[in-house]
């Protein structure tokens, strides 16, 4: 019988990571506690911006392309301009989750959802179980190796406490009930991501709007082109402060608080953590505006970083001998690529542990291998703990660019992981 990998967490790192573990050979569960995969993609959308799109052709020349392949193919729009970002795909936040659920199960792989993982079983410095609840009572799935995705946003109580109340937003805590970090029930001390003013946590970076409720204009040129940008009367530009809360740093831009900046993800994306109402709707154009996600889009947004787990570059949590971490939970990369790129990276050297092997530090001389190494060494020191960091702008986008890592040349980026002797090894039945 296969050996066993079981991942609790179904966001875009914890289907990279079943994906990745069910490819080296073992049976792989997947739990979900919500009724839909993709946590936070189901309302993002942005990909291939900046250096995410080095990042993601590395992974597909890596083998660890599906997922990018999927985004690729539900794009509205592609090789789009906003300020600060070129190159830019935009994904239809409403078709790529039954894609991917349904990649994930000609897998192979078995999809748990609305089971919330709620307690683990234990032995010493090794998780045995996980103990989870859902509509048909609860589940007991024992394994070989665990894959914490569990998030690092909300629940409810964290919002409050760190930002401005539970606004409804996609991670829907209040209905499914909250997050739960395995390596945390076990023992692991979670770290805890910061402002820049050193308060706690990073508040979401955008929000939605409902593009009925827009002027007809606004609509018929976000359809067509992809992005808006209306600028803000000079007497209404009172939404600066928010800029700095944001947990995408990349576009914490001044062009970003001067005008309202719309992409099209289905949804009409409004680049900024929330906009009180009573502003927006002095905007023209922007009379009727309604919030799509979170809801309560014009006080606050959803609560993130706010758990995050330590960890080597092979994503390994330290303190526990069979445990990987992804996406969030592997430390302050923000965005749907790096969570990928954890995500698969966590779930190959799980499925490499089940089966015996070593694990796999991805190199520095790839983007990806040197982001997950710096976010850990960064995040050692109170200052790093301030920062996020991602492909597509702010700390490591500008590494990046100092290490000529960052190339949009696909034959370039190819080479560099077939010089690393690399190509193709997440695609590898081990």
């Amino acid at each position: 019988m296969a050996p066993k990998v079981i991942v609790v967490g179904g966001g875009w790192a914890g289907c990279a990571a079943a994906l990745a573990a069910r490819k080296t050979g073992c049976g792989v569960e997947l739990f979900e506690r919500t009724d839909m995969l993709l946590g936070t993609g189901l309302v993002g959308g942005i990909m291939r911006n900046n250096g995410r799109f080095t990042a993601a052709e590395e992974m597909i020349a890596l083998g660890g392309g599906e997922l990018f392949a999927i985004t690729d193919k539900v794009s509205r729009h592609q090789n789009i301009m906003f300020p600060g970002h070129r190159h830019v795909s935009l994904y239809d936040v409403a078709r790529a989750e039954p894609e991917v659920r349904h990649v994930l199960r000609e897998a192979g792989i078995t999809l748990r959802l609305q089971a919330r993982v709620k307690d683990i079983q234990k032995e010493r410095d090794r998780i045995t179980a996980v103990i989870a609840t859902s509509k048909d009572g609860d589940i007991m799935a024992e394994g070989d190796v665990f894959v914490d995705a569990a998030g690092t946003a909300g629940p409810p109580g964290n919002c409050t406490k760190y930002g401005y109340g539970c606004v409804m937003c996609i991670y829907r805590c209040p209905t499914f009930g909250p997050r739960l970090s395995i390596a945390a029930k076990a023992g692991v001390r979670e770290i805890i991501g910061l402002k820049a003013d050193g308060s706690i946590g990073a508040m979401s970076g955008s929000c939605k709007l409902h593009k009925d409720s827009l002027a007809p204009e606004i609509v018929k040129e976000l359809n067509e082109t992809g992005v808006v940008i209306v600028p803000v009367p000079p007497n209404l530009q009172k939404n600066k402060d928010s800029l700095s809360q944001k947990a995408c740093q990349q576009y914490a831009l001044a062009e970003f608080a001067e005008n309202v900046i719309l992409l099209d993800t289905g949804h009409a994306k409004l680049m900024s953590p929330y906009y009180p109402l009573d502003l927006l709707r002095q905007i023209p154009g922007f009379e009727n505006a309604r919030f799509e996600d979170p809801y309560a889009g014009g006080i606050g947004n959803s609560m993130r970083f706010v758990g995050m787990l330590p960890r080597n570059n092979a994503l390994k949590v330290k303190g526990l001998n069979n445990v990987f971490c992804g996406g969030e939970k592997a430390g302050l990369l923000v965005g749907h690529t790096e969570a990928i790129i954890t995500g698969t990276l966590a779930g190959y050297n799980a499925g490499r542990t089940a089966l015996g092997q070593s694990a796999l530090e991805l190199p520095g001389s790839l983007a990806c291998g040197d982001a997950i190494a710096f976010v850990r060494e960064s995040m050692q020191t109170k200052q790093g703990l301030t920062q996020k960091y991602t492909f597509s702008g702010s700390v490591y986008f500008e590494r990046m660019k100092e290490k000529h890592l960052y190339t949009t040349d696909i034959h370039e980026i190819r080479t560099r992981v077939e010089t690393a002797g690399l190509k193709g090894v997440f695609a590898e039945r081990i």
